[in-house]
């Protein structure tokens, strides 16, 4: 975990300059009083997906916390960009099989104060298809697991371009206060991940407002 933190802090500090030329990330928030940049304390960044970059963007929107994110197995396929992650702390998830173990590592990050970031579409969706995709139900269930905080996050993926690429970052969701006893476990899982998803699209509108 101190290795993992002290790989981040590394790339970040040198890695800074050369953000601020490809991302010129402007931030935004729904209210910066009750969420800014700085996390506290364990939480569960959840965000659309728009690219690979996406990730490398947030590494430094959240410049002071180190980011234990959820990512598919064809990234550790690839070498050395597999070594990379692993070396930032990334958290390895199959896809294609029903191996949980993902969970429990992100919930050991979670219960030591940690910070997970998960992108509940699960991949990139493809051309025209609705954004954002279906949330899986992953980020809702550690969330009420472990009781951290859900924060919010969108980003209009516009990296490497003439256009600055925006974040903006919603208020925290507790998960449980959503969680209804009359239903199923299953029908909780899918009602919290779709208010989730319903967030997002709401922070890509409250972004739209504050940029026209």
């Amino acid at each position: 975990m101190i290795l993992i933190s002290i790989w981040n802090a590394f790339v970040k500090i040198t890695g800074w300059p050369v953000q601020k030329l490809i991302f010129r990330t402007k931030v935004h928030y729904e209210d910066k009083a009750a969420q800014s940049r700085r996390v506290k304390g364990a939480a569960i960044v959840v965000s659309n997906h728009t690219t690979v970059w996406d990730y490398a963007a947030y590494l430094f929107v959240f410049f002071f916390r180190t980011l234990r994110t959820q990512m598919a197995e064809v990234l550790f396929q690839k070498q050395p960009l597999g070594l990379f992650l692993k070396m930032m702390g990334g958290i390895f998830v199959d896809r294609q099989s029903f191996d949980y173990g993902v969970t429990g590592k992100s919930l050991s990050v979670l219960e030591r104060g940690g910070v997970v970031m998960v992108f509940p579409e699960s991949r990139l969706p493809l051309k025209g298809e609705q954004r954002p995709l279906p949330f899986k139900p992953g980020a809702a269930y550690l969330a009420l697991q472990s009781g951290a905080p859900v924060i919010p996050v969108f980003t209009n993926g516009a990296y490497f371009s003439k256009k600055r690429a925006r974040v903006i970052i919603g208020a925290p969701i507790n998960a449980r206060e959503l969680y209804d006893s009359a239903l199923s476990e299953k029908e909780n899982l899918e009602r919290i991940s779709e208010a989730l998803r319903e967030k997002i699209i709401d922070l890509e509108r409250q972004l739209y407002e504050q940029t026209k």
